[in-house]
């Protein structure tokens, strides 16, 4: 028999928290692996290339290219940080387009994923509303159309609990009357640690699945289901309350040792076999306690209406300016809303 144990893993959608995870694990690099790091003005980008099949199955995400904008200092709402944060935006997107093989001439339909109607989720719906969709000028008046746009269409599907229809089966009738040379999808994802909430941009060659910040595995918006080259692209607004406190437990032990100068029998004394379990048996046994009594919760930071708008204006000016060469990339944030 097999035993489901990924009821006591700990829950994230980023690469890089996955990889972390397995390296901590393993006690050293995974095999397969390939990581660049890059860091400048308060921003870290990471980028991942899962090449095996190996490395896939140890951090548990589809072999592909995987990209992390980390900038803390954006729950300063600093604007310049955020231009800044927009062109590093416009370099990682543009690199992923020549990647994969998309020129400027080709068509591109952006999907926002999620519910509008609840702040945390609301990302993709605000990506798409401020983003610069021409494929009705291309239909209607192209000989009017100044050279340096392309086609771009967008779409905000809902998600299934207000429509009943699944949003890949929604996107899939739109790419099949529209023809789309590529596909961005944009959703909220889930992150095990606080600090990368609200705080980080994950671009992902491997396309995004619905509803996997709260846990639920659905038909995803991916090249294989499609036929259309799919880049995701995420940012983590939620975090569950076991993770939290699980984290927070890990936070305690690093503290007591700082303070005791490193001295781990006192760290025991305290906090006792708590600080010899692993980070998913722990997991488990905090699971084991909220869950029966509904206390899981899904978490976000009371902020998040201003911290929503400014990530979804900084992915909103980043792709319109990576995508339409009319859009000045030096002059980004002219064309946030």
């Amino acid at each position: 028999m097999t035993l489901d144990l990924s009821s006591y893993m700990v829950r994230t959608d980023l690469a890089v928290e996955l990889k972390e995870m397995a390296e901590k694990a393993e006690g050293g690099p995974i095999p397969g692996l390939v990581e660049d790091i890059t860091e400048h003005d308060g921003i870290k980008i990471t980028r991942l290339d899962v090449q095996s099949e190996e490395a896939s199955n140890r951090i548990g995400r589809i072999k592909g290219h995987y990209v992390t904008i980390e900038v803390p200092g954006l729950r300063n709402q600093d604007t310049t940080l955020q231009e800044k944060v927009t062109r590093d935006f416009v370099k990682e997107f543009s690199a992923f387009l020549i990647k994969i093989g998309i020129s400027s001439k080709n068509k591109v339909l952006i999907v926002g994923l999620g519910n509008w109607n609840v702040t945390p989720d609301s990302l993709g719906p605000l990506v798409v509303e401020n983003s610069l969709v021409t494929r009705h000028y291309f239909e209607l008046a192209p000989d009017q159309v100044s050279p340096g746009y392309r086609e771009v269409s967008a779409i905000a599907p809902g998600v299934l609990g207000i429509t009943g229809i699944e949003s890949s089966e929604i996107v899939q009738s739109i790419v099949e009357r529209t023809k789309p040379d590529l596909i961005i999808a944009i959703d909220a994802l889930a992150s095990k640690s606080l600090d990368r909430l609200n705080t980080t941009i994950q671009i992902a060659d491997i396309g995004i699945h619905p509803g996997s910040g709260i846990g639920n595995k659905r038909r995803g918006l991916t090249k294989e289901i499609l036929g259309v080259p799919c880049i995701g692209i995420g940012v983590p607004t939620v975090c569950y309350a076991s993770t939290i406190v699980n984290h927070t437990f890990d936070l305690m032990r690093d503290h007591f040792n700082k303070e005791g100068g490193g001295n781990s029998s006192q760290t025991k004394q305290i906090l006792g076999l708590l600080s010899e379990l692993s980070e998913n048996e722990r997991l488990g046994l905090v699971k084991e306690v909220l869950s029966p009594l509904g206390h899981d919760v899904i978490v976000t930071p009371k902020e998040i209406d201003e911290f929503i708008e400014d990530i979804a204006n900084i992915i909103a000016s980043g792709l319109n300016a990576a995508l339409h060469e009319a859009v000045n990339g030096d002059n980004v944030a002219a064309y946030t809303h």
